[in-house]
């Protein structure tokens, strides 16, 4: 799924860096430090349907594996207004007490939250350090696609795919141009994403999941 999504991003900068009528492409990856603040957890315990309704407390362990990563192609339409597609691979894990505490050993989503979005972004070229250093501001809406890994203590498993639900994005930062292919950055980028997830016997699990993360990442020009 990870490696389609990928995939589908590169194939859709080529296109655009073959275009004359755009100004710049960029293709920009990145890791860093990914939180998850608590979000409520409800819907129906698999095989009995019991209510689940529960605050859980979310872990990002953004540099363990698989690690938490991002890749984005941007097309600049002028020097301040660009477009793009930007995929995430966002992880969040239930601690050990919390999912206990409702019948589950295992509630994570941790071969990515995977969030995509299309996204838009306004920029100031050059603005300070004598024209290197740009911010740039950006936004964008898309759909999450989490790898679930939901197991109960009574043995019923989920692991696989799904299509949850809606996601958005919010990032500001600043970029520094080290020469005119490459550039580095430091931005703060902020998730949303509404999931609503499918679990065997009738289960379902239904959570608003909000990330934070502080990125560093490597720019390359076309």
């Amino acid at each position: 799924m990870q490696i389609m999504i990928l995939s589908g991003i590169l194939a859709a900068i080529s296109t655009a860096a073959a275009s004359p009528a755009l100004a710049e492409t960029e293709l920009s990856i990145y890791s860093g430090w990914q939180t998850a603040p608590h979000s409520r957890v409800y819907g129906d315990y698999p095989g009995t349907g019991a209510e689940i309704d529960a605050l859980i407390g979310w872990e990002g362990k953004s540099f363990e594996m698989p690690p938490y990563y991002g890749v984005r192609g941007t097309w600049w339409k002028n020097e301040n207004l660009g477009f793009g597609l930007e995929f995430t691979h966002t992880k969040v894990y239930a601690p050990d007490d919390e999912k206990a505490a409702i019948g589950f050993s295992d509630l994570e989503f941790t071969d990515g939250l995977n969030i995509l979005t299309a996204n838009a972004y306004q920029r100031w070229p050059g603005a300070w350090a004598e024209g290197a250093i740009t911010p740039y501001v950006g936004g964008g809406l898309g759909v999450a696609v989490p790898h679930v890994d939901v197991d109960t203590t009574t043995g019923v498993e989920t692991f696989e795919y799904q299509y949850t639900g809606p996601a958005a994005r919010l990032t500001a930062g600043m970029s520094y141009d080290l020469n005119d292919r490459f550039a580095v950055f430091g931005e703060y980028q902020f998730t949303y994403s509404s999931n609503t997830v499918d679990l065997p016997e009738g289960g379902e699990l239904e959570s608003d999941i909000k990330t934070n993360a502080i990125n560093l990442g490597l720019t390359l020009k076309f």
